[in-house]
């Protein structure tokens, strides 16, 4: 025989607040013995019901902890309770009251399937609290503790933006080995989804997924946010191709390729970090689709800056240094990492465009000619061009006793072979033009000898 869950909610005001609850919780053990999910759901939501309306923080945790620990106590009940206590987080009087009311939820909720989605939205404001007094270590370790990659029922831009959260708490305590762990959770091509597709209808059996927090940003924000933390994390190593990459997919983001107030200072970071990134075949790609951008016209001066480095003349540093001194100083007054490490790279990557052109045009030259190309002295000539030797950028020799480079690629005796043989291919085909040529006009000769 069920029992009726009617009660008076003002019982609380009229009467003691104990016993209000004793006799809830008895209505509760008999629904809850009885196998009632909807009576004693409704049964431990009312007793917690009583300790808000009774503003009774105290006696709200110590209920949550002893109604999880009924004997056989309904997952039903448990989701529901702490969904409902859940609520009254932000109507706590103050930040100790709340800290105590998340733990205690935390703690109930913690080894339970059932409700880890609510244990991770827990620990996310808890991790706000803590970075909000300045505990940002704490934060980031509380986090860490998630892995929300692991939820079947989790909305994909929820598990998005928390993963996301967690990057941005390990970057923000310098943890830059656990934030590009963490940042491989997230597939860039998860982006590239097409929102605009109906859902499946899930079928029976499946995980229904539970529809995102209003506050979680959509994909497309989010993918803004995933290629800005990126660009932190390699900024701290300067790895300016990568960076020039992150801010490439957040040009291609429409809602900013829309806008020429957002997308005409992406671009010029864009050109940037491709002048500052060392030449490779990823750098002169990159290089040729931004030189094919249409809106590249708006910015001129980086038009003509890209320009000159995919034209083969060398470039005199000082002239171009005096022409975008000031671009180069306003990037960094915008919050940019550009700085002097950066001024440093932009005039190596200028020397190393000169010493690939200079490799282009001779294939020997001296030492002191080479520096007065590269406007340098001849040690610092020296030191850079046996730097790109180094990292194979280039192949050269040098003869230092007789003060001379080299840039020809040496062969073994097995290419010198193969020369030698087409060569002479192409030899033997002239002579037998040749001779062919000769028989022909002969032929001709005799034949108007004879008429």
């Amino acid at each position: 025989m069920k029992i009726s869950l009617a009660h008076n909610p003002t019982m609380a005001n009229t009467g003691s607040l104990d016993a209000a609850i004793e006799q809830l919780l008895n209505v509760e053990k008999q629904m809850r013995l009885g196998g009632d999910v909807a009576g004693t759901r409704k049964a431990v939501t009312d007793i917690l019901q009583l300790c808000f309306e009774a503003r009774a923080w105290k006696t709200l945790n110590d209920q949550i902890v002893v109604l999880s620990k009924r004997r056989g106590q309904l997952k039903q009940a448990v989701t529901a309770m702490v969904q409902q206590a859940m609520q009254y987080i932000d109507e706590t009087p103050d930040v100790e009251t709340r800290i105590e009311l998340i733990k205690t939820l935390n703690s109930v909720s913690a080894g339970k399937i059932y409700v880890e989605i609510e244990r991770a939205r827990l620990i996310k404001k808890l991790a706000k609290i803590k970075e909000e007094q300045g505990l940002i270590a704490e934060a980031a370790d509380l986090m860490q503790e998630i892995a929300v990659e692991t939820f079947g029922a989790m909305a994909k831009t929820e598990k998005i933006a928390f993963i996301l959260e967690q990057v941005r708490l390990c970057l923000d305590r310098q943890d830059y080995v656990r934030a590009q762990i963490l940042s491989r959770k997230i597939s860039p091509r998860v982006f590239d989804a097409d929102a605009s597709k109906e859902k499946k209808k899930p079928k029976e059996g499946d995980n229904v997924v539970e529809e995102p927090p209003a506050d979680i940003p959509s994909l497309l924000e989010l993918k803004q946010i995933y290629y800005e933390l990126m660009i932190r994390y390699y900024s701290h190593n300067n790895d300016y191709i990568e960076i020039c990459r992150c801010y490439k997919a957040i040009y291609e983001i429409p809602s900013v390729k829309e806008n020429p107030a957002k997308w005409i200072p992406i671009l010029r970071k864009i050109c940037w970090y491709l002048v500052l990134s060392p030449h490779d075949p990823m750098q002169s790609s990159l290089l040729n689709s931004t030189l094919e951008d249409k809106n590249l016209s708006e910015i001129p001066n980086f038009k003509l800056l890209l320009k000159q480095l995919v034209t083969m003349e060398v470039i005199q540093w000082t002239t171009l240094w005096d022409t975008y001194k000031n671009e180069f100083e306003n990037e960094k007054a915008s919050g940019n990492s550009l700085g002097e490490k950066a001024a440093e790279d932009l005039r190596q990557r200028i020397i190393e465009h000169n010493i690939l052109v200079v490799s282009k045009y001779y294939a020997r030259i001296t030492l002191k000619r080479l520096a007065e190309l590269l406007c340098l002295s001849v040690q610092e000539a020296e030191k850079h061009l046996s730097d790109m030797v180094v990292s194979k950028a280039l192949v050269a020799k040098i003869d230092r006793p007789m003060g001379i480079v080299c840039f020809q690629i040496a062969k073994d005796s097995n290419d010198i072979l193969n020369s030698w043989a087409a060569n002479l291919e192409k030899l033997l085909d002239l002579v037998e033009k040749s001779c062919h040529q000769i028989h022909k006009e002969t032929m001709v000769h005799k034949a108007a000898l004879k008429v």
